[in-house]
């Protein structure tokens, strides 16, 4: 293990005594909020203090075995002698990966629910007919990982699909899991109003922002904001919206809106755009501490940005391509149908790689 990676260990044991002492300390007790962080903290750093420690041991057993092997002349000690270096040098092997692993940075919003946002590009009514594509398979991946969706604000298409749909969805990690989805979407296909049966090219953007936690949300000034209230629009019928509540709301320092008619109530419909727009101003600040920290480095996974275009769906091969980590897999429909696994496990794992290249390089890793 290099020097570099062996200090960082040190000065975790270090924490941990500090957080121990922290910990006994009465008016640390008093503060829950403050006592809460820390225990999280004190569990995370003694889980990796306690691995350290077992890796140590290890280094020292096989320095025994290997003392024991050289000096040895009895030929059955010395075998049991070699069976305990290549027993301690497995062990090491193991435990280092777990380490490394322990030091790869958490993000903090890997844990939170998210709002998902899909929306129509170029290409008119065939990009619409796309983004309710990528809505469904979504959905139907959010229902395999038995999530809970909810539509926050939609924008139906004259001819099928979404101009724009936003939603919210509840569950276990799921900014962890989505959060490479952000990014411009390509798909190639025969649209079905093309009579000579020539390929289009047709985009949608996705962005997936964290929920932000109720103690952390950004405070809104009343005075900022211009809450407009609408007729929602409907299919007609019994069930057509007869009063405004529709709700959009602006947030004037910044032009962010978020709008919400799902709901028949003015009131609940007012909460949620007001989630919506506390999740994008969070995002935007995010985003923003992320480039002034990175400056002109670009993640491996991409960086985000909305306009990139990150993955091409080819209907007439079958093809699914993610241009940022050079991923094709030829089960277009099985994807569409919300099978995203491989895509996302590809995506988290070649994160995690670049974090380890970067602690073995001497280097400070990313979340």
């Amino acid at each position: 293990m290099k020097p570099k990676l062996r200090e960082q260990f040190e000065r975790l044991t270090l924490r941990l005594a500090e957080l121990e002492q922290t910990l006994a300390d009465p008016q640390v007790t008093s503060d829950l909020g403050r006592w809460r962080r820390l225990t999280r903290e004190h569990a995370d750093v003694q889980e990796v203090v306690e691995c350290w420690r077992r890796y140590q041991q290890r280094e020292r057993d096989l320095a025994a075995a290997r003392e024991m092997q050289a000096g040895e002349s009895d030929a059955e000690m010395a075998q049991l002698a070699a069976e305990e270096i290549d027993a301690a040098e497995a062990d090491l092997a193991r435990l280092q990966a777990e380490l490394l692993s322990a030091l790869l940075p958490r993000d903090p919003d890997d844990e939170r629910n998210a709002f998902l946002e899909i929306r129509a590009g170029t290409g008119g009514d065939e990009s619409a007919l796309f983004a309710g594509d990528l809505a469904r398979m979504y959905l139907r991946y959010a229902e395999s990982r038995g999530w809970r969706t909810e539509v926050m604000s939609e924008s139906a298409a004259e001819l099928g699909g979404y101009k724009e749909l936003v939603l919210r969805i509840e569950g276990e990690r799921v900014y962890a899991q989505l959060r490479f989805e952000s990014g411009g979407h390509r798909v190639q296909r025969v649209p079905a109003t093309e009579s000579q049966g020539r390929i289009h090219t047709s985009t949608c953007t996705v962005a997936v922002l964290p929920e932000p936690d109720a103690a952390e949300e950004i405070k809104l000034d009343p005075s900022e904001l211009r809450i407009d209230t609408y007729r929602a629009s409907g299919a007609g019928g019994q069930h057509v919206n007869k009063t405004d509540s529709a709700i959009r709301i602006t947030h004037l320092p910044t032009g962010l809106v978020a709008e919400c008619q799902d709901d028949r109530s003015q009131h609940r419909n007012r909460a949620k755009a007001l989630a919506v727009l506390q999740a994008r101003l969070h995002e935007r600040e995010r985003n923003e501490r992320q480039a002034r920290e990175a400056a002109t480095r670009k993640s491996l996974v991409g960086s985000g940005d909305r306009s990139d275009r990150i993955r091409t769906y080819n209907y007439p091969q079958g093809r699914l391509t993610d241009h940022r980590i050079n991923l094709t897999l030829y089960k277009l429909a099985q994807i569409l149908e919300g099978d995203l696994g491989e895509v996302i496990e590809a995506l988290c794992a070649a994160r995690s790689a670049e974090q380890l290249a970067q602690l073995e390089a001497g280097g400070q890793a990313s979340a």
